[in-house]
Formats: C-alpha cells, structure tokens, sequence
C-alpha cells in the first residue's frame, strides 16, 4: 500500500494510526516535540524523529519540518491525525509537491470548506440548508449591528476561519454586541491569523448532530449515520453517542444526504464529517465541515464495525471501497466521554502535571484509547486530554451502565481530571433518558453534583481510615506483623467504600 507512513500527529490519536499501521503491515514512523520524548507515541514506535521545541508553532505544525523528517524517513506518505496540520490546505499542497500522499482529503475540497463563510455558500448552492445568516464576512460594527436587528436576537457571531469553539459568541442583546464583535474578532485574529466574523441566526435549544462520511477517489460516496455531539463546555464536545437519541429515521436519512451532496460538490475523497445544527422541531442546517478524522469516530466504529483508520489508507491509497450503503448498520450504542486533565470547579482549567497513579478500566464493550501512562508528565503546550473513554452496549441503557462501571473503575492520580464530572453528566435524568441539547450544561447545576459526590467519596475514605487504623493497631496488639496498606489500595477504598472488615477488638 505504501512504503512507509510518517504519523505528523501526538497524543492518542498517534498511538491510534500506529496501531492501524501495524495492522495492516505498513511500516511507519513518528515525529515528537521536546515536550514529547517520553510520550507514549514515541515508547510505541521504533522510528521516531524529533522536530522542535515543545511550542507547536515550532514542531507539529512546522510543514517544512514535518516535510524533511518524512523525506529523511523515506516516507511516501503522511498521516495527519487530528488538529495541528491535518486541515491546513498548504500543507496538503506541500505534500503533493513533493510526491507525498496526503492521508486526507485534497487540498481544494479542505480550503473550500475550511472557510466558514465559502463553505456556507457551497451549501446553499448543493441544497443543503443553512442557518440564516449573513452571505459574507462582516467589516465593521454598525454592518453587524444593521444585520442583527435584521434577524432579530439572539445571535452567534463566528470566527470564518474558526473551529474548536475559538472566535465565538453568543449575544443576546444589543448592548452586548459592541464588546463580543471586538473580543471575537481579537480572539480569531489570534488563533487563526485571521479576524473575518461573520453572524448567524442563533437557534435555542439545538441539538449538535454530525454525519460521518467517506468517499473513494473512485467517485463512491457513503455515510456512517450520525452522532450526538451536543454535550459540550465552551462549545467545545465532552460525550458523544451514536445512535443520537433525538434523531428519527426519517431525519437521518435525509441529513446523510444532505452531508453527501455537500461532499460531492467539492470533489471530496477520504473520510470527512459534516455537521449540522437540529431545532428543537427537528429541523436540520448545515454548520460545518470537518476535513479530517474526528476525535470521535470510535463511537462511529462501535456501533457499525468499520476501521475508519484502515480505510483512509485505503481511500489514499487509491483503492476502491467495495461496500454497499445498505448494508453499513448501526448495531447497538455507543457513547465517548473525552477524559481531560482539567479542573470542572474552576472553569474546565487545564491541569498539566505528572500522572503518578494509573488504572485503566476494562471490561466486554470497553475501550480506551489513550496516549499516556503512569509516569507521564501532561505537557502544558498542547490540549489536556489523557484518554477517550467509550463504551458499547447492545441497547442505549447497556452502554450508559457500561460507561459508568467503567468511569467508576478509573484510578488517575496526579492531575486533577474530569471522570467525576462525566459520571455526574451521565447519570443524571436528562442524559439517561437522552432529553438534552446544547443547553444541558448550563441548565445541569454539575458543579453541586460533583461536589456531593467528592463528599460521598471523603466519608468514604474515612470509614476506610479508620478500619485500616483499627485492623493495624489489632493486629500488633496479637503481635502479628501490621499489614501495610498501599497508596493504591487506599485509592480503591476512597473511591469505591471497599473495606476490611473481619472481627476485630476495641
């Protein structure tokens, strides 16, 4: 298929690539910062090069480097993973200059959609629906102010270049406009080197809904049906599942056309996902295109048994995709829950540091993918994330249960994280009985539910303490030797109220 792979990524989704690579018997090679040397990727792989100091400016999103290190590693092609370069249209040039084969979708159809503004454009003329907005960027702030009396309040103003939740706001009024157009048009100026704002018609209580799809370069087009994204913090997603528990048939079917229209219109070839906003009436538009692998297409891959990976080798590898759309099935449920070293109580802060105490959960419909380990320190130059957790059940009920058994079993020490938070999400009522939108963080007071359940879990670390203190002072006073109680098996009994309890003396 290919001679050799440079993986231009870190983090999980390297060791994911890496993974598929060996699978299907290429031989491949990494890349690391200086932040990076000990990272998992990096132990994984027996050919890694480092590109730069630990800034991302100044390794994984440097082309020339990654383009000389995959040269110097006489690889004929690059995967991308996720973030950094995978939707830069420049470097999917580069690639091609130099006789590389990009692991993506070509560069015109990442530039076409990558845009915000062109890619609306695109929509409306393949007859996908849009969110009323306006047609191009906004210059100034009277042509915003003009344009939101227009369509009326509330409205999202959107960074053009923008993703990832940077360059956005919400407005609910006018005289909150002034200081969101200023602040998003400094924040997309900073994280995209470009400022154009643009407005959209703000929907209340949407529900956040992508297709998956993938297309050969053999003209074949198919989706992987839809998944739930609307748990997120700071417009950015926390859990996902799939099958959504909001869509219909009906509706699935004719978003996956909408999502395949759009991709045909720009030549789209590779895997890709389109994303689409759902009123509360179930009514569908198109948001953006995401040209790349998502950070959640396992749950894509539990419920239809589809290596995503493996196949964008195959779709850049020029062969053909022998499927038959009616018979890609989703078979049960899957949900993710994306596990951050990060801090919920105090504004979702990243919360770098070394990772000094690591169980990973396991049981049938369990997966992790992760890219650290026990002894890893969490660099603070890159996204927080430690794992992505997701589980499969046969019904929507059995994953929930299975996820949560899983999240329970979770020992990580040494960093503050989100597991508390995700078990307090799931498990209450709105989520379990899939009655939520966008909106359920805020209307969830998670903050009091974590709380209460670190209460739950100190009283428990106290009885704990003391029937350890009790058994040890019992067993020196028979003259036995004291047992030692590890750090560890303290943990479990913090966590999990797990005790000794055979007779003892007062």
């Amino acid at each position: 298929m290919f001679r050799k792979v440079l993986i231009a990524n870190r983090g999980e989704i390297a060791v994911r690539v890496l993974r598929a690579a060996k699978e299907l018997g290429i031989p491949f090679a990494t890349v690391y910062s200086e932040a990076d040397r000990d990272a998992l990727h990096v132990l994984m792989s027996g050919e890694s090069y480092f590109i730069g100091p630990s800034p991302s400016t100044q390794s994984y999103l440097n082309i020339e480097k990654i383009i000389s290190v995959a040269k110097e590693a006489g690889a004929d092609a690059i995967h991308p993973g996720y973030g950094f370069l995978s939707e830069n249209p420049e470097f999917a040039r580069r690639c091609q200059e130099e006789g590389i084969t990009f692991i993506g979708p070509p560069p015109e159809a990442i530039e076409a959609m990558g845009d915000k503004v062109t890619s609306r454009k695109i929509a409306i003329s393949a007859g996908v629906p849009v969110v009323p907005g306006t047609e191009d960027s906004v210059e100034s702030f009277e042509e915003a102010k003009s344009f939101a009396r227009e369509i009326g309040y509330p409205i999202m103003l959107k960074a053009s270049a923008g993703g990832g939740g940077k360059g956005m706001r919400l407005v609910f009024e006018e005289s909150e406009l002034k200081n969101a157009f200023d602040s998003a048009r400094r924040e997309a100026r900073g994280a995209f080197g470009d400022d154009r704002i643009y407005i959209e018609k703000y929907l209340e209580e949407p529900h956040h809904i992508e297709i998956q799809i993938i297309a050969d370069q053999n003209g074949n087009y198919f989706h992987l049906n839809e998944r739930e994204c609307s748990v997120q913090r700071r417009h950015q997603k926390v859990i996902e599942e799939s099958p959504s528990p909001f869509i219909t048939d009906e509706l699935r079917e004719k978003m996956a056309n909408s999502a395949i229209r759009l991709a045909k219109k720009v030549g789209y070839f590779n895997a890709g996902t389109v994303e689409f906003l759902v009123d509360k009436h179930r009514n569908y538009y198109f948001l953006e295109m995401n040209t790349r692998l998502q950070v959640e297409h396992p749950v894509t891959e539990m419920v239809t048994g589809i290596d995503l990976v493996k196949a964008q080798f195959m779709v850049a590898a020029g062969e053909k995709l022998n499927w038959e759309q009616n018979r890609i099935i989703q078979r049960g449920h899957a949900i993710e829950a994306r596990i951050y070293a990060e801090d919920p109580l105090n504004n979702f802060n990243p919360s770098p540091g070394r990772i000094i105490g690591l169980i990973n959960p396991g049981n049938p419909g369990i997966r992790l993918d992760t890219g650290v380990y026990q002894g890893f320190t969490i660099p603070i130059y890159y996204d927080p994330m430690i794992a992505k957790l997701i589980a499969w059940g046969e019904s929507r009920e059995d994953a929930i249960s299975r996820i949560l058994v899983a999240l329970d079993e979770y020992r990580l020490a040494g960093v503050k994280n989100n597991i508390i938070f995700h078990q307090v999400v799931i498990n209450s009522e709105p989520f379990r009985e899939g009655k939520y939108d966008t909106t359920l963080l805020e209307k969830l007071d998670y903050a009091a539910l974590i709380r209460a359940k670190k209460k739950e879990l100190i009283k428990k670390a106290l009885v704990a303490a003391v029937f350890v203190f009790i058994e040890d002072s019992s067993a020196e006073d028979s003259g036995k030797e004291s047992g030692s109680v590890s750090s560890w098996k303290m943990l479990g009994r913090i966590q999990q109220g797990i005790m000794r309890t055979r007779p003892f003396k007062l």
